[in-house]
């Protein structure tokens, strides 16, 4: 029986413009085993799972939990947990680390504050700082959300954790396991899916340099879908790969359609329009389902560079 991302892989889905949103991600370390809902299904204390995701709610922060590659036998309660929080909006791009032994102290962050790109209370709180590592290339390797994410996340993992790659972690869901294995790197919050280990690490080398890889990039979680493959669509089209350079700076219309503005820092302007299909034939969007669905898609269908005066217009 074909996987989910082997049938998405074969019918070539369109990857861009399906990574999941937030502009902020919280990071809280949790080895042992994860079930389909992580939060509220692992050793972390499901009362503060739940509270966690309460806090979270309309913020724009997104809680995920993180562990090392390797085997996740419940080895018994952490010392001392990572945690480590990033703000994707370009012009504003920062990743904080910390260490816990208390994780209930993350509800007396201000999430608020946090989805709007202000570190404060987590640098207050947890004694945060500037993370001066590597960038976090973050792995899906819940097989209990989708089997594909622990089939091919978790070898990926252990790839690039054995090769010495720093900064690797497993991470619970970042949404579309049929473009398993997925994968997040922080700070800037680009997506990316069916990765590989080679072109893995020449995402996160581009990353040291400030640069994005537009090949395999399913978008920037700081926007919502369409501007997600509208801003895609751009750095194609441009060549642009400065990883902060393109902000979505307007998005008009609904479903199926709409028309979204890019901003260059150099003050350039785009208007892309971005239609919303359906992928076909239907198809099991999960391992875990046998009900066929046809996935929304994001095409792109015209970008056109607006002049000085038409984009001070819009």
């Amino acid at each position: 029986m074909s996987t989910c991302s082997t049938v998405s892989r074969d019918f070539d889905e369109p990857i861009a413009g399906t990574a999941a949103t937030a502009t902020t991600w919280l990071l809280l370390e949790q080895p042992g085993p994860w079930g389909a809902k992580a939060l509220t299904q692992s050793h972390l204390d499901p009362a503060l799972g739940r509270a966690l995701e309460a806090a979270a709610k309309g913020t724009g922060v997104r809680v995920a939990l993180i562990r090392r590659p390797g085997r996740h036998a419940d080895c018994g309660a952490l010392a001392e947990r990572r945690v480590y929080v990033a703000h994707t909006v370009p012009g504003n791009v920062w990743l904080h680390a910390a260490t816990t032994r208390d994780p209930q102290q993350l509800l007396d962050l201000d999430f608020a504050a946090l989805g709007t790109g202000d570190p404060h209370t987590f640098d207050t709180v947890l004694q945060g700082r500037p993370h001066t590592g590597d960038p976090l290339a973050l792995v899906c390797t819940n097989g209990k959300r989708d089997r594909c994410c622990a089939l091919l996340g978790r070898p990926l993992a252990a790839e690039l954790n054995a090769s010495g790659v720093e900064g690797v972690w497993e991470v619970t869901h970042l949404g579309g396991h049929r473009f398993s294995p997925t994968l997040l790197v922080l700070p800037y919050g680009y997506a990316y899916g069916r990765a590989q280990a080679h072109a893995v690490k020449e995402v996160l080398h581009g990353v040291r340099e400030g640069r994005v890889v537009v090949e395999g990039c399913r978008g920037n979680s700081a926007w919502e879908r369409p501007g997600q493959a509208a801003e895609l669509a751009v750095r194609t089209a441009t060549g642009e790969d400065a990883a902060q350079a393109l902000s979505v700076v307007r998005t008009d219309g609904a479903a199926p359609r709409w028309e979204v503005t890019v901003a260059h820092v150099d003050g350039r302007h785009w208007r892309v329009v971005v239609a919303q299909g359906a992928s076909l034939p239907p198809r099991p969007e999960s391992c875990g389902t046998s009900v066929l669905g046809s996935p929304a898609r994001m095409d792109v269908v015209a970008v056109r560079e607006l002049t000085m005066t038409t984009a001070l217009a819009s």
